[in-house]
């Protein structure tokens, strides 16, 4: 273990799948991460809010470069809604919008047609809230500020939105629901659209990210487990180092090496003919970048051999 005084040789290349804790922002857990593995490189893909938990990818050292290549178009959450109050943030932490309404008299049938509606296809009006950009600011720092926020409706796709246990607190109802959707999707609009198309008001209570892309929570760890491993032997370890991750995130090509170095020189391979970005690995297994067919040729989307 290196000495206090000592430099410390950076790490290897890798993600870092790390179950973030409530009330911690992205930035707060990239901030964490930097002095557990001892490096400035570190980057994440995909923010939380940090009233969730979850999933959250880092990129350590040259896999920050792959952060932007990988296909964490779909997410999967576990999330609980109230139904019979709406707040200004449609979750727990904004200001009530009037008083609480009686929930008894909403049926378990129109609780299903509600959610029905919002899966599939669906446009959706984000929350307030949200880290979109308007006029340049954010639209959370707006709101905050007092300012009416007006985010125009987008497409998103909702796979999935079961219940999976209902609860009555006092006039409330708290749902807890599984919920697959894809990036761009807000489950705290979820929540206010379906208490709104029920005429009760709802809100998010609970949300926990349990999957972004081929992500998942078994391959995440905890902030406190990452700590141990640091004061154990001087550094955190990775949950996949750069030839795993793109082994997990991509379709592999295996090259000869004539046509390695070529790639890690960023010239072409000849097409592969398969649609998408592909990892390609060289005859030691390592990985050496990430193409694409276009124009008749395997081009380089990232070269990720070393200098």
């Amino acid at each position: 273990m290196a000495g206090r005084g000592e430099r410390r040789e950076p790490p290897p290349p890798g993600l870092l799948v790390v179950d973030k804790p409530a009330g911690w922002t992205s930035h707060d857990v990239v901030g964490r991460a930097r002095r557990l593995m001892g490096t400035r490189k570190v980057g994440h893909a995909g923010t939380l809010d940090p009233m969730a938990t979850g999933v959250l990818v880092l990129g350590v050292e040259r896999a920050t470069k792959l952060l932007g290549h990988l296909a964490l178009d779909t997410k999967s959450y576990l999330a609980t809604i109230r139904l019979g109050l709406a707040t200004g943030t449609d979750d727990a932490e904004g200001e009530p919008l009037g008083e609480p309404v009686d929930t008894g008299q909403v049926g378990e049938s129109a609780v299903a047609e509600g959610i029905r509606a919002l899966t599939g296809d669906i446009a959706q009006v984000p929350s307030s809230v949200s880290a979109i950009k308007v006029d340049g600011r954010r639209a959370y720092e707006r709101a905050r500020a007092g300012e009416d926020v007006a985010l125009a409706a987008r497409p998103v796709t909702v796979g999935r939105f079961d219940v999976l246990a209902t609860r009555t607190e006092g006039p409330f109802r708290d749902l807890d629901v599984l919920v697959d959707c894809s990036s761009g999707t807000y489950v705290r609009a979820l929540a206010r659209d379906l208490g709104a198309g029920l005429g009760v008001g709802g809100h998010l209570t609970a949300l926990r990210r349990t999957r972004v892309g081929p992500f998942t929570l078994a391959q995440a760890r905890t902030i406190e487990t990452l700590a141990q491993e640091e004061e154990a032997a001087g550094r955190a370890s990775l949950s996949l180092d750069l030839d795993a991750a793109v082994a997990v995130a991509f379709p592999r090509r295996d090259a000869d090496a004539d046509e390695a170095a070529g790639l890690a020189h960023g010239r072409p391979l000849p097409a592969g003919g398969r649609a998408g970005t592909v990892g390609v690995f060289g005859p030691d297994g390592h990985v050496v970048g990430l193409v694409a067919d276009d124009r008749g040729a395997a081009r380089p989307v990232l070269v990720l051999a070393p200098a």
